[in-house]
């Protein structure tokens, strides 16, 4: 890999880590190797070379790599006369992360609708004067865009599924 795309690779390391320690409540080294193994994609990072990119111990490194695979965001494949482990990005770890993010905006969409209904049946009473009636278009813009992210993450759902089988 040439040496720009090595240091990229290494801040986006650092980057995604961080984040996924806010995002996931992962420990630091934890956050770093699942940032890790999500960059190197398909080809799968080698027990090795998490311990030499991250600059960790092997028995952080292991800890850490045993309990993602206990929350199921990661998992390993062998190759025919290697004994090293290949660990991967679990897809069903996508598939949940995308299911959560679905119901959590439609929880948020049926909220908006109610608020949005209220707001409407606030603007249609006889006694409410032009200058108090409420005005709609952040809650009608709000719910089109969450129901065009709904569906934009469940068309991407459909293809990781798709690609799983």
């Amino acid at each position: 890999m040439e040496k720009e795309l090595i240091v990229k690779k290494n801040q986006l390391v650092e980057k995604l880590g961080v984040h996924f320690e806010h995002s996931e409540q992962l420990a630091p080294v934890a956050a770093r190797i699942l940032a890790f193994i999500i960059l190197t994609g398909k080809v799968g990072a080698t027990f090795e070379d998490l311990v030499s990119n991250l600059c960790a111990s092997k028995s952080t490194i292991s800890t850490h790599l045993n309990h993602l695979q206990d929350l199921n965001k990661i998992s390993y494949f062998t190759k025919m006369g290697d004994r090293k482990k290949y660990f991967i990005i679990n897809a069903d770890t996508l598939v949940q992360h995308v299911n959560d993010m679905v119901s959590k905006w439609e929880l948020e969409k049926e909220l908006h609708e109610e608020v949005a209904d209220y707001k409407t049946q606030i603007n249609n009473l006889e006694s409410t004067t032009s200058e108090l009636k409420f005005d709609l278009t952040y809650h009608e813009n709000y719910i089109n865009y969450l129901n065009l992210a709904m569906t934009s993450m469940l068309e991407l759902k459909s293809k990781v599924v798709a690609m799983k089988s």
